[in-house]
């Protein structure tokens, strides 16, 4: 018998999560299909920022900065355990965007948003702040302002979580291989991973596929997209950690774009990134050496400590959909709007089709918002928001428990060292209790797979994250793959294949 749905969505990303959870918790029924794991694409490939974009600021797009601030604290409330305070350093540097202006940018910054948690921002002595001691001498003065940083790919995994409980069937690794319209909604029809053939119907279709919107709405659909999008390939380096300090840098290069390099898993620093035209699948995207060389210049003009491409331990791209024109030259993609366009179209009274274009990691909840509000006329007994006033799983305590939260985590599992101990609260929040449950040594947490990683959290992630690969536990999940060596990663892959056989 063929399953029924309200709305089908199609992509697994933040904005494909979020809109299903939202959907569920109105009363709809829904679905999320995803051709491979959940975040694998663009969104887990952003700079890990909840932010209002201070650069954004001179584009004059002053009202995306201006819910994106205002959204920082919700999700700050929302999910205290992937979502924190950072303070950023912008040294000033002669020749670029003068004082005035970067005062009136972080003025506009401090008030747009309605900042209620986050400090102002001030003026810093370089050279009397701990912050300047890794910087280059001849930069004296400088700015902090606070934004936050977030785990964007258990964002998605967390959305998508909640979104189960609210009775959302969500199917990772499962192409959709063509959609149509007929009989008052969208027969929708694809296979999945275990090569078995699916056939769903649902009364409105949303495309969430990211920088793949246009390609599934001419192949699946057959329809022309009604938006251009331009593909933009950004990419990140990791390299072993740059500062001893717990705050960020944002550094202005000569071309206009703006670098940062950010704390990354306690022992690394994250830089990125760059913009790149980019007209290929993006699941292919990857980083080339002419932009590893462009991130290590960029820092190495402020850094007393030179950063070279042999430094690099890691790397990631994703290829960001923006709202514009192909190849309008690689120089004006910074001033593309990172705001979202949501499409909606009917043909002659039929099921309706939903399509996002564009969108960033901090207002992907307004976006599912705006996307149920779409959606609305054709769902009258739906009910109204409520995603503002919740919390995602493990993320019930406030913001500023945290630390709290980590002490009470470390004194019931003694045996764990205090990077496993944030590391797994920073990840599940009050979960991680129900992931050690009444374990009282490492002996009870089942097999060891190095860097902290123990069988009982890879089968937490297998069971309720939907985790099937090494690079899905590793790469996506947790960031452990910086920590296994290459063996304890083959162990890994050789163990998940006997668990699933």
């Amino acid at each position: 018998m063929q399953a029924e749905y309200d709305i089908a969505v199609i992509g697994g990303g933040i904005n494909g999560a979020g809109i299903v959870r939202d959907a569920a918790g109105r009363g709809l029924k829904a679905v999320l299909f995803e051709q491979d794991d959940l975040a694998s694409g663009t969104s887990s490939a952003s700079t890990k920022l909840v932010h209002g974009g201070l650069r954004y600021l001179e584009h004059r797009a002053f009202s995306m900065v201006r819910k994106a601030l205002a959204e920082r604290e919700v999700l700050l409330t929302m999910a205290p355990h992937l979502v924190s305070q950072l303070d950023f350093i912008l040294p000033h540097q002669r020749g670029m965007r003068p004082t005035w202006m970067i005062r009136l940018g972080l003025f506009l910054y401090d008030h747009m948003g309605g900042r209620k948690r986050l400090p102002a921002s001030r003026g810093l002595d370089l050279h009397n702040a701990v912050e300047g001691a890794p910087l280059r001498a001849d930069y004296k003065r400088g700015f902090e302002y606070a934004d936050c940083r977030a785990d964007d790919t258990r964002l998605v995994v967390l959305n998508a979580v909640d979104a189960a409980r609210l009775g959302v069937d969500i199917h990772v690794r499962s192409v959709v291989s063509s959609v149509r319209r007929g009989g008052g909604g969208w027969h929708v029809q694809g296979v999945n991973q275990k090569g078995e053939a699916f056939c769903i119907k649902a009364k409105a279709l949303v495309n969430a596929t990211g920088p793949w919107a246009a390609h599934f709405l001419q192949d699946r659909v057959k329809a022309v997209s009604p938006r251009s999008l331009r593909l933009v390939k950004g990419s990140h380096i990791i390299v072993p950690r740059l500062f001893s300090h717990h705050g960020a840098y944002i550094f202005q290069n000569e071309d206009g774009r703006i670098v940062f390099a950010i704390p990354y898993a306690e022992d690394f620093t994250l830089i990125g990134t760059t913009d790149v035209d980019f007209s290929e699948d993006p699941a292919s995207a990857k980083i080339d050496a002419e932009e590893i060389i462009y991130l290590c210049a960029a820092v190495n003009k402020y850094f007393r400590q030179n950063v070279a491409p042999s430094d690099v331990v890691w790397s990631f791209s994703g290829v960001r959909p923006l709202i514009g024109e192909e190849g309008a030259g690689e120089e004006s993609a910074t001033t593309l709007s990172r705001d979202y366009d949501l499409v909606l179209e009917t043909e002659k009274g039929e099921a309706p089709l939903l399509t996002i274009f564009g969108g960033k990691l901090t207002t992907y909840r307004l976006l599912a918002e705006a996307a149920l509000a779409k959606l609305s006329p054709f769902f009258p007994a739906m009910s109204g928001p409520w995603t503002a006033n919740s919390h995602l799983p493990g993320g019930d305590f406030a913001p500023e428990e945290f630390d709290g939260l980590v002490a009470e985590f470390a004194a019931r599992y003694d045996f764990l060292d205090g990077f496993d101990c944030r590391r797994l609260i920073g990840a599940y929040g009050r979960d991680a209790f129900l992931i050690f449950g009444e374990a009282k040594s490492v002996d009870d947490l089942g097999q060891s797979f190095g860097g902290g990683l123990y069988e009982c959290e890879v089968r937490w992630m297998m069971e309720k994250e939907w985790a099937q690969t090494c690079d899905d536990i590793l790469w996506r999940r947790s960031k452990l793959g910086l920590r296994l060596s290459a063996r304890q990663q083959q162990d890994l892959s050789r163990w998940l294949e006997a668990s699933v056989s």
